[in-house]
């Protein structure tokens, strides 16, 4: 199938801008993937950044050039990370309906752009991507949950992702209040897309609790207890963006139960 072929090369490609390159000239797929696709044991990536553990990446002030600097640099890395999810979502789960495949391809298309977006301001402020380290907490989820793409489309779009909806309207005050329009428009751009992106995970998940006979707001909150308890308290909810992304009445009661 042609869109896998193309899928393929640009999931195990490492150089960024070729990377972005492939992606965006995957073609639409017209037919669903009958079996998985034979994958490396992790996709490209470049050397830079240096990957570190989540509470060994600097954090620095907004208010200087290098904390945006590094701002942005880590939520591009978060959607250098998210091309490669789409796509492996993509080619590692066969048997869906074909639009399940159109989605993910589609999300990845977005990804690259983003991150383009990204990449070109970092060189605006004098920085490129790989200039700061970064953790692997993304793609570390994507690993555990390649046996199941129930718990895929549960703990990676809307838990690990979801979250994204939830902070990104604080790091645009900041960034409001100190000027900054170029980067406010990036990160507005990315906000409204990735609810958009949180719910095709939504839909992917609903789809699969109900082949599983599984009620899908319960099940939902039970995972999220079991593999990822901690994300469950962490910080206020944009609760507008959540339900726009699919969250219903009961899963965000109880994650604001979660929360308290």
């Amino acid at each position: 199938m042609p869109w896998a072929e193309a899928a393929l090369a640009a999931y195990r490609c490492a150089d960024p801008p070729q990377k972005l390159a492939l992606t965006a000239a995957i073609p639409l797929p017209q037919v669903a993937l009958k079996t998985p696709a034979s994958l490396p044991a992790s996709p490209g990536r470049p050397e830079a950044p240096q990957l570190v553990a989540p509470g060994e990446v600097p954090r620095r002030k907004l208010g200087s050039e290098r904390g945006r600097i590094a701002l942005i640099h880590a939520v591009a890395h978060i959607e250098f990370n998210a091309i490669n999810l789409a796509l492996d979502a993509a080619l590692r789960f066969a048997g869906f309906p074909l639009q399940y495949y159109q989605d993910w391809i589609g999300v990845a298309r977005d990804e690259a752009r983003h991150h383009a977006l990204l990449a070109e301001r970092l060189a605006q402020l004098g920085a490129a991507y790989g200039d700061c380290s970064a953790h692997n907490g993304l793609w570390e989820m994507a690993e555990k949950t390649a046996h199941d793409p129930l718990l895929r489309m549960a703990l990676v779009p809307r838990v690990l992702e979801a979250r994204g909806l939830d902070v990104t309207p604080g790091m645009i005050a900041k960034l409001s209040q100190l000027g900054d329009v170029q980067s406010v428009d990036c990160l507005e751009l990315i906000l409204r897309e990735e609810v958009a992106h949180v719910a095709i995970g939504t839909r992917w998940f609903r789809h699969l609790c109900e082949q599983r006979q599984l009620e899908p707001d319960a099940h939902f909150l039970e995972l999220l207890q079991i593999h990822l308890p901690a994300a469950a308290a962490k910080g206020a909810l944009n609760l507008p963006a959540r339900k726009e992304a699919g969250f219903s009445a009961a899963e965000l009661s109880g994650l604001c139960a979660s929360a308290r």
